[in-house]
This record gives C-alpha cells, structure tokens and sequence, in this order.
C-alpha cells in the first residue's frame, strides 16, 4: 500500500488562472503551488481566508453571486486581456444529515454553490476562455458517483458537477476548451473535520493521519492547468488515476 505523494508540476510562467475557494485547504494549497510555479494566479476568496502568496491577485468572489462573478471576469479582462485556466474549486459539503430529517429547501445552498456556481463562473469567463481556447478544471469527488450516508445534498450536487462536466465537453469543446472534473481523495481540510464530527459514514472514520495532504490534490490541480495537460483527451479523472500516480515519487506506507 503506498501513501499518494504530490506530483510534478511543469513551468507555468504566462499562464493566468482563476481559482475559486480559494481561501482555505485545497484552494490555497493549490494558489501556492501555482504562484510558485509561475502562473499569474487570482484567488477568489469568501469567507474565513489562510494567508496566500502576495504575487496572486486577490478577489472577494462569492460563487452564487452573478455581480462577484462578472466583476472577477472584468478585473482579469482589464489586467490581462487572457484567461488560460478557470479552476472550480469552491464547494459546500453541508447541510450533513439523514435525508429524512433535511427539509427540501437545505439542499439549495450546495446546489447554488456546487452546480449553479460552476456554470456561473463558466458563463462569466467564456469570452476569455473560448479567445485563449482554454481549460475549465472543476474540483471533483468520489461522491459524485458513490452514495454515502447522511451526503444527500454533496453527493446530489456533485453529481450534478460531474454531468456539467461532460455537458461543457460536449458544447464547448468545438470552440476549443477543454474540460475535466478530477475526482479529489479524503484530503485533511476543513470540509473532513465537518464529515468526522457527523459520524455518519465509512469515510468520517478514517483517521486524521490517514487522509491526503492537500498538497496531493493541489499538484494535480496544477499540473491541469499547464500547457502539457492539453494532451490530456478524458474528461473524468481522479487523483489516484495512474496517470497521476506513474508522477509520484511513492514510499511505501508504514501503516497496515
């Protein structure tokens, strides 16, 4: 059994990314790795926000708001002129809870910030994306494909991602963007302190010591967002795909 390690990430010097959850775990891991790769990286950020690299361009970006969406758009239009990559990565696991006891009206801020967010954010940056012929990244999961107990309102709605996915493919890769939702492990962020304290199924009872570092996910993020991952032709992949894998430099796992 071997541990997932990080995976190279090429130069990204002149590329420009939108990366939104940026704030905290994944978002920000995945800030730093770019801006450390070369990327002109802007991070839109709601809410609580850890401390980000002072070369990304910081954006208060809510992904439910159609105003917070187009004025991202505009900033990058006015300082670029070009968007390379557009990475959905904000996300909402809650409401968590037996389906039965969720009135039908708590699932709609996961769809607002899961689903509708995505095609918001794709909306405001198509005029960029289809100039630069870019790539559209979105931040996926095992649970878009897997039910778990008590994930009614995650699993529906990444569900949903992961068909967006395939639709924005399909529509808009005649126009020369390509599209992926990668399917992210149980990584150690906020998100699986919120799935640990509800109890409710196998994956809150992985140890702590057992999850992904966000740096894992991170790296393959930003490995999509550089020119190599162009030659990448699927749609739907993971982190544990061998793809990724064959790029780590693996130990094995000391424990059983």
């Amino acid at each position: 059994m071997f541990n997932l390690a990080p995976v190279p990430v090429p130069d990204l010097s002149g590329r420009v990314v939108l990366v939104t959850g940026a704030g905290r775990g994944i978002g920000a891991e995945l800030v730093r790795s770019l801006v450390d790769r070369g990327a002109q990286v802007y991070a839109g950020v709601y809410g609580e926000t850890e401390a980000l690299p002072k070369a990304a361009t910081q954006l208060s970006l809510d992904v439910t708001q159609d105003a917070d969406a187009a004025a991202a758009a505009a900033r990058i239009t006015a300082d670029t002129g070009r968007l390379d990559v557009l990475v959905n990565n904000a996300g909402l696991i809650t409401p968590i809870g037996p389906l039965a006891s969720l009135p039908t009206a708590a699932l709609a801020p996961a769809f607002a910030v899961n689903v509708m967010g995505v095609h918001r954010m794709v909306l405001a940056c198509l005029p960029l994306l289809v100039a630069s012929r870019g790539t559209i990244v979105n931040a996926g999961t095992g649970a878009a494909t897997t039910p778990m107990e008590g994930w009614t309102a995650y699993c529906t709605s990444k569900a949903g991602v992961h068909m967006l996915t395939r639709m924005l493919a399909l529509e808009l890769g005649p126009q020369g963007i390509a599209s992926h939702f990668v399917g992210i492990p149980p990584t150690d962020t906020a998100m699986q302190a919120e799935i640990r304290a509800a109890g409710l199924n196998p994956i809150s009872r992985i140890p702590k010591e057992k999850l992904v570092p966000t740096a894992v996910p991170a790296s393959v993020l930003a490995y999509m967002c550089s020119a190599q991952a162009r030659s990448i032709g699927e749609v739907l992949l993971d982190v544990r795909n061998d793809r990724f894998t064959a790029m780590m430099d693996l130990a094995p796992d000391p424990t059983p």
